[in-house]
């Protein structure tokens, strides 16, 4: 009897030791997470602005990456935010909009574009050079349109000047497969870009004039920025979504010159010294927007498209 009652003690025993040490374990990660969290939420969205202080001239720089598009790098809101840190500091000369982008949303890329175009009324004595690196095609040269200049390198790919939308049919396929597809509407025409139902010819002019209607205003951005510069606007060709080398498009008239961020810096602002204002999302902020961004795309894909695209 007392060895059982031995036994049972040691048990008890060990169980509230492991006990314990789990419950550290847990408190040390969750310590561990939050330190994490709050360090990010500090120092993740800063730009790299440390020791630019005095009155020491600068060119500002802010870069567009990747597609543009809510929740991205190069979302409206970044980009936006970084574009106005650089216009306010005090010893900025000139801003270089370093692009290397696809394209994208076009609601996005507008939104940039207006804000060029106000920073600079706001600040006429500041200059904004768009600087295409490897691509500068669709939604990246629409904000590319809205700078004093244009810079690319003789191999960048510049242009593409349209609008895409596309998405899949599976009619035949869930015919062959024995599927039926149940859609409740309460409008005759809400699920006309349902994948799962047959092309209805009327709905699918009613959409492409709705691409339509963004392409020209594509356009009339491109030819409100380039302006004159532009060789020949009425070309359909220019405005068809081809797009073109940097040596082309000076020839064009879709850019100005070719040169990079280091020669516009040095040669035409004449300031080398150049400091990133380009706005940086924290860990916070990049699970937000990833979360955002999939709650929207879920709807996307419950509609059976995922939306237009200036690519």
């Amino acid at each position: 009897m007392d060895q059982s009652l031995e036994v049972i003690e040691r048990t008890l025993q060990a169980s509230i030791k492991e006990q314990r040490a789990a419950r550290r374990w847990k408190n040390f990660f969750r310590l561990t997470t939050l330190v994490i969290v709050v360090t990010a939420v500090a120092v993740g969205g800063n730009t790299d602005l440390e020791g630019i202080d005095g009155d020491t001239p600068l060119t500002a720089k802010v870069k567009v990456r990747g597609v543009i598009a809510d929740g991205k790098e190069a979302s409206a809101e970044n980009i936006k935010r970084g574009l106005t840190r650089a216009f306010e500091h005090e010893n900025t000369k000139g801003v270089i909009l370093e692009i290397n982008s696809p394209g994208g949303s076009p609601v996005q890329a507008g939104q940039v574009y207006d804000e060029i175009v106000r920073l600079r009324a706001l600040h006429p004595d500041i200059k904004v050079y768009a600087v295409i690196t490897d691509l500068g095609a669709s939604g990246g040269y629409y904000i590319a349109s809205a700078a004093d200049q244009v810079f690319a390198d003789k191999a960048s790919l510049v242009g593409s000047i349209g609008v895409t939308a596309a998405s899949f049919g599976y009619v035949e396929l869930m015919q062959k497969l024995g599927v039926e597809r149940r859609v409740y509407t309460s409008g005759e025409h809400k699920a006309f870009l349902d994948q799962f139902q047959p092309q209805n010819e009327k709905e699918t002019k009613f959409w492409e004039g709705v691409l339509q209607a963004t392409h020209k205003q594509f356009i009339a951005a491109v030819e409100a920025g380039r302006g004159e510069r532009l060789k020949d606007s009425a070309d359909a060709e220019l405005f068809s979504g081809l797009v073109w080398t940097g040596e082309q498009a000076v020839g064009l008239g879709l850019i100005d010159r070719l040169g990079d961020s280091d020669y516009v810096a040095r040669e035409v602002v004449g300031v080398e010294r150049i400091v990133d204002f380009s706005s940086k999302q924290n860990v916070v902020d990049r699970f937000a927007n990833k979360l955002g961004t999939a709650v929207a795309n879920q709807l996307s894909l419950n509609l059976g498209f995922g939306g237009m695209v200036l690519r």
